[in-house]
């Protein structure tokens, strides 16, 4: 492949710029045959919507989740869980608080048989769980999975039919009157086949696949005729599932045609309105809160959104999305990192780090505006945490960049900011203060910054907090000891009032002298002893600081100083705060480097 045709095998864009393009807009049109597809609009009749109210509804309550990640998820893996890894899938389902899981399509594999009967016969099942379990609208499946619950106490039973015109059509080549008697017949014997079973609470869902494209007065003959057979009832309610099976319209569509159904389902009060969104469009989530919104009040999808082509809409982000806005998910997110290891087994397919909420680094910021206001977020936090008389944890969270609190959901401020060649100031010393207690001065922030950037540049990695603070320590603490002046010992005291002495052994270009100076302080009585040893140092900026509380912690100095007409800047750690404050300025002599006698 030449350097003049990188790309052979794409055709740009060509012809003329369409005559209604604004000046601004020079884009010309591509050659793909996008003349093949027709907009939504052409296939979902709608009947008219013109007083919908979705728009100006809020999300106020968590909907009814139903994860069927055993079922819808498990169809879509390359290599379908086996009982071990359903098991624990199911299991964690539990304990993050689902009321109702569809465990399998135990008509389909004999994998989903057993495993449905390993549910009822384990004891694994908590009295308040509905166990529900999908089958297509035919006879012999329908007595094999009604066979497979046999012994749990709560059952929903999941019919489908695909309804719209073209599986209609391609697929089941049956006329829409004979796929009505089909789901009916179908229905009619599950019923039966329920009442087999006196004592067993069996309830029922239906499906009409691909709903989204299916003709709304079908899809309504159809529930309201399933309703009635049913003998739904308030305390007993039908679940109508209407899954955007493939996405193919925005998300405002799907809400109309919930809103659409909510309003003119039969027996409404009986019927619990469900939603199955798939993300062919990548809007999954979109058209889920929209449907709750228009109307539904279930939603079944997956965690961190596994199933078929595209997948099933996230739960995962569905569930904190209200979070977010300060609703309870009636689901336990507290750890998403053991959820996310549950699910990246059990599906053995990886959660993308940048997957909302759950990927690994959907908390981490590597720019340095963003890690500066961050940062500046965090100290802001925890100070009006303090001011109010309560923990971080407790206080109302608005920090830049992270729409809610990591620590909600299980995670570290570690992995917060993290730093490579895009990071910035603010975020470098976040990391030095919340790991090793430094607090840089404003001023000295650039300088190590610089450093920072150049390493960072020429490694083209990340720092970790240990390498960024090794970096910082050999950059601003080792030369104290190492450079062409190196105190071997010293002591200072008080003469007079505001006056001090500074007296010491100075090793200087290999030999050692005995010096003592004078001044206003003992930083001032130091410089003094640099005097006489030929080099001019002034104090431009000072401060100090405890690293932690208590007796005996570490403290840390920053001294910014003019030696000989440089300026650089030195630090100091030690356990006596006098002690870090002179080698900060002797590390700061010392960086300053080319100095001579």
């Amino acid at each position: 492949m030449s350097d003049t045709t990188p790309f052979p095998t794409l055709r740009p864009p060509s012809g003329a710029v369409p005559a209604d393009a604004p000046a601004w807009n020079p884009q010309r049109p591509s050659a793909m045959p996008h003349h093949r597809y027709r907009p939504a609009h052409d296939r979902v009749h709608l009947p008219p919507l013109t007083d919908r109210t979705w728009p100006s509804r809020r999300l106020e309550r968590a909907p009814l989740w139903v994860p069927v990640d055993l079922r819808d998820g498990n169809q879509a893996l390359a290599e379908p869980m086996d009982t071990e890894r359903k098991r624990r899938m199911f299991d964690l389902l539990v304990t993050m608080g689902f009321k109702e899981i569809e465990v399998g399509y135990p008509s389909a594999s004999r994998t989903d048989f057993d495993f449905v009967r390993h549910l009822a016969g384990s004891g694994a099942v908590p009295d308040d769980v509905t166990v529900s379990v999908f089958t297509a609208a035919r006879q012999d499946l329908i007595d094999r999975t009604v066979d497979s619950v046999e012994g749990l106490p709560h059952v929903v039973v999941h019919l489908y039919t695909a309804t719209a015109p073209t599986w209609r059509d391609v697929v089941l080549g049956r006329s829409r009157s004979e796929v009505h008697a089909l789901i009916r017949d179908a229905a009619t014997r599950l019923m039966r086949r329920a009442e087999e079973r006196p004592g067993g609470d069996i309830r029922f869902e239906f499906s009409p696949e691909v709903f989204n494209l299916t003709e709304p007065d079908f899809v309504l003959d159809v529930c309201n005729g399933l309703t009635e057979l049913w003998e739904a009832s308030p305390d007993r309610p039908v679940i109508h599932n209407l899954p955007a099976t493939v996405e193919i319209a925005t998300p405002d569509v799907y809400a109309d045609q919930i809103e659409y159904m909510h309003r003119h389902l039969a027996r409404r009060e009986s019927v619990v309105l469900s939603v199955h969104p798939h993300n062919d469009r990548g809007t999954g989530v979109a058209c889920a809160e929209l449907a709750v919104k228009a109307g539904a009040q279930r939603v079944e999808g997956c965690l961190f959104g596994n199933g078929e082509r595209t997948g099933n809409v996230d739960l995962v982000t569905l569930a904190l999305n209200l979070y977010a806005q300060g609703v309870d998910p009636m689901i336990d997110f507290s750890d998403i990192d053991a959820v996310r290891d549950v699910v990246e087994h059990c599906n053995r397919i990886p959660v993308h780090p940048r997957h909302p909420y759950g990927g690994e680094l959907v908390h981490t910021a590597f720019s340095g505006t963003h890690q500066d206001a961050i940062a500046k977020g965090m100290a802001h936090h925890a100070k009006q945490a303090a001011e109010a008389g309560v923990s971080a944890g407790e206080a109302p969270w608005e920090v830049p960049y992270l729409p809610i609190d990591p620590g909600d959901i299980g995670r570290t401020y570690e992995e917060v900011i993290r730093i490579n060649s895009q990071s910035g100031k603010g975020g470098i010393a976040h990391l030095l203060r919340t790991h090793h207690g430094l607090d840089l001065p404003q001023a000295m922030r650039p300088d190590f910054s610089q450093t920072v950037q150049q390493v960072t540049d020429s490694t083209g990695s990340e720092l970790s907090p240990g390498e960024l603070w090794d970096l910082f320590r050999t950059t601003y603490v080792a030369p104290c000891g190492e450079g062409p002046f190196v105190l071997e010992s010293w002591s200072t005291s008080e003469t007079s009032p505001g006056a001090h002495e500074f007296s010491c052994e100075l090793r200087a270009e290999g030999q050692v002298r005995s010096l003592r100076g004078t001044g206003n302080g003992p930083l001032s009585a130091l410089t003094d002893v640099l005097r006489s040893a030929g080099v001019t140092v002034d104090v431009l900026g000072f401060a100090e600081h405890s690293t932690a509380t208590g007796p005996g912690s570490p403290a840390a100095a920053y001294a910014e100083c003019r030696v000989d007409g440089t300026v650089s800047w030195g630090a100091g750690w030690d356990t006596s705060v006098l002690a870090a404050s002179v080698h900060a300025v002797m590390a700061a002599v010392n960086r300053a480097g080319g100095l001579t006698r």
